[in-house]
């Protein structure tokens, strides 16, 4: 299948940094749908080279022969949007990266997951836009070039400022439809803040838990105990929201417990991360969450607590690898 490079297409081009479970499903898709999509690539470049990009989705499974892949971003043409997809922890690359591959007054959507992400993309590239995006999806790399799309896949987009709410933009509506266009739902937030504590909702149980346990999604939720649990995070992270001044619906933990029961049973990034012995995001997802309760009066043991078990196994991982 030609990507839209090769058909000579106009249109805005994209510069996927992270070609994994997230970056490598949305890239694969926009690719798919025409856009001219460059791929950054460790560890899988010759392989998506010589074989392209598999997806297997419930929404019908796809193979794109050609892909536009590079193996450092000095090789790749300078791009319109940059998708940030790689992990919090891998930000430090950003200073190297971002200005190779993002056009003067080109936009940063970043797709990570915790609290205020954007801040370093920000500070690399001061004068380009900055978009938030919140996924919503069940998605794993099951192999070199090989991206299992589990379920969901939705994806909220907030123009992003340390100042506060931006509104929505011409400019922010364009990109979500070229996405929409590839057949990703998108959702629309006035308030990036608002967007970046609802996703903390459901990342914070979830992804510690499931990491700390050993556990899927489907496992937590069978377990009346650890269901329970799941939900006083859950309240313990909304009421840490509020106290910021960022409330949320009276439903709102409901809903995210029926979406976890109706997805299919998942293992988070941050399970995936300790598995593979890799840094877990623990700062973005939960240091700089607990800062900000802290500072707005609230208090959050349970969320601590889990924060302080996750950081010891985290050093335990760093002290082996020396």
């Amino acid at each position: 299948m030609a990507n839209q490079a090769e058909k000579g297409v106009p249109g805005r081009s994209y510069a996927i940094l992270g070609t994994g479970a997230v970056g490598g499903y949305y890239g694969s898709l926009l690719a798919k749908a025409g856009r001219q999509v460059r791929f950054l690539v460790r560890s899988d470049l010759a392989h998506i080279r010589a074989h392209g990009l598999k997806v297997d989705s419930p929404k019908g499974d796809f193979h794109l022969e050609k892909v536009d892949a590079y193996a450092s971003p000095e090789e790749m043409p300078a791009c319109d949007v940059a998708i940030l997809a790689w992990k919090s922890t891998e930000n430090a690359h950003l200073a190297g990266v971002l200005p190779q591959v993002l056009k003067a007054g080109g936009t940063v959507l970043v797709l990570q997951n915790g609290l205020d992400p954007e801040r370093e993309a920000a500070a690399v590239v001061p004068d380009s836009p900055i978009l938030s995006g919140l996924c919503f999806l069940c998605s794993r790399k099951a192999g070199p070039g090989w991206i299992r799309h589990l379920d969901y896949g939705a994806i909220t987009l907030a123009r992003y400022s340390p100042a506060g709410p931006m509104g929505i933009s011409a400019g922010m509506r364009d990109i979500g439809g070229d996405l929409e266009a590839a057949g990703i739902e998108i959702r629309y937030q006035e308030d990036w803040r608002t967007a970046r504590w609802r996703k903390l909702v459901w990342n914070v149980p979830y992804n510690g838990l499931c990491a700390l346990l050993g556990a899927d999604t489907a496992g937590l939720m069978a377990d009346p105990g650890l269901r329970a649990l799941v939900a006083e995070i859950m309240d313990e992270v909304i009421a840490g929201a509020g106290a910021c001044g960022f409330p949320m619906p009276a439903d709102f933990r409901d809903r995210m417990l029926e979406d976890t029961d109706a997805m299919a049973p998942y293992e988070p990034s941050m399970k995936l991360d300790r598995d593979a012995r890799r840094p877990m995001e623990l700062g973005a997802i939960y240091g700089r969450p607990l800062e900000e309760i802290a500072k707005a009066g609230g208090r959050a043991p349970a969320m601590r607590a889990l924060h302080a078990e996750l950081a010891y196994i985290d050093r335990s991982v760093r002290r082996d690898r020396r």
